[in-house]
């Protein structure tokens, strides 16, 4: 074999070893520990024992109140351009999605890959990867991200009953689902937020799993494990957890910014242009200002 041919079987053999490491006790198709820490070094919160980002719980509350005008404002000047995703299907569209990523993968069914995949998780003593596999992973506060590259027939990987298993699992936290889902009627009686690109009645087939907590495609955006997922009646945002602060920071003075602006309104003395998007009057601009200071320390408590 030529020296070519070595460095190109070499970079193969590396390549398919970051993506489909050594199996272990876990998760047979996943990154390693150290992998998912080094794809998301900037994490700044502590990690779950997997090496999965673990935004803490008192962010996720505070983001409930996000919106996608909150997030856009913080996320773009980062050069985080493509972290959201719409034309789902909401299930219950007046309930916010807001949870950490735990993201599966799925594609369509190739025998020999799916017969090696099949007999890598036996030798491990493990089920056969399934979706169940998949679920039977989740944890509090968890949102399943599937990639399900927009299947409908045999795309379902949930139908009312394993929904619901879900929701008590998680906490409620929600799915996000590029494929379909199935028993509607039933998932509508569950309070748990999805987002799913179609429904149909067949239960899954014709595909097989290939990762569990790896980078997945969501539409246009890439998703990593650990992302705060926040959906709300537009779409789903996926927010890197090194700028979940920020976001969450810009937020406060969005909304208060908007309090202000309405209560000005109210009053009925100013045309929109004199106070919105930002008052032009220097003694407007000034109390303004000071609103915001007591708003802050009001909602941050200091």
């Amino acid at each position: 074999m030529s020296r070519r041919a070595r460095l190109a079987a070499m970079a193969v053999a590396l390549a398919v070893a970051f993506v489909l490491p050594v199996p272990s006790p876990a998760q047979v198709f996943s990154l390693t520990k150290d992998q998912l820490i080094e794809l998301t070094s900037q994490n700044p919160f502590q990690r779950f024992d997997d090496g999965r980002p673990m935004v803490p719980d008192a962010q996720i509350a505070r983001a409930r109140g996000l919106s996608s005008e909150d997030i856009w404002s913080v996320l773009p000047g980062k050069g985080f351009r493509n972290q959201y995703e719409g034309h789902f299907r909401i299930l219950h569209p007046g309930m916010k999605l807001v949870g950490r990523a735990f993201t599966a993968q799925f594609m369509p069914v190739r025998p020999d890959v799916e017969t090696v995949l099949n007999e890598r998780n036996a030798k491990a003593g493990l089920p056969r990867p399934s979706n169940q596999f998949v679920i039977d992973q989740l944890r509090p506060g968890d949102v399943l991200v599937v990639d399900l590259f927009g299947k409908e027939e045999g795309g379902t990987i949930i139908g009312d009953n394993l929904f619901y298993y879900i929701h008590k699992t998680t906490g409620s936290a929600g799915v996000v689902i590029d494929g379909a889902v199935r028993d509607l009627e039933g998932l509508s009686q569950i309070q748990m937020p999805a987002y799913f690109r179609n429904v149909h009645p067949t239960p899954i087939g014709n595909v097989m799993l290939t990762g569990v907590n790896i980078p997945v495609r969501i539409g246009n955006v890439t998703v990593m494990p650990g992302d705060l997922v926040v959906g709300d009646r537009e779409g789903v945002y996926f927010i890197p957890p090194a700028h979940v602060n920020d976001v969450l920071d810009r937020a406060d003075e969005i909304h208060i910014h908007d309090e202000w602006t309405k209560k000005k309104f109210d009053e009925g003395k100013y045309k929109s242009s004199e106070i919105y998007g930002s008052p032009k009057d220097p003694a407007l601009k000034k109390e303004y200002e000071e609103y915001l200071k007591k708003r802050l320390a009001e909602i941050r408590g200091r």
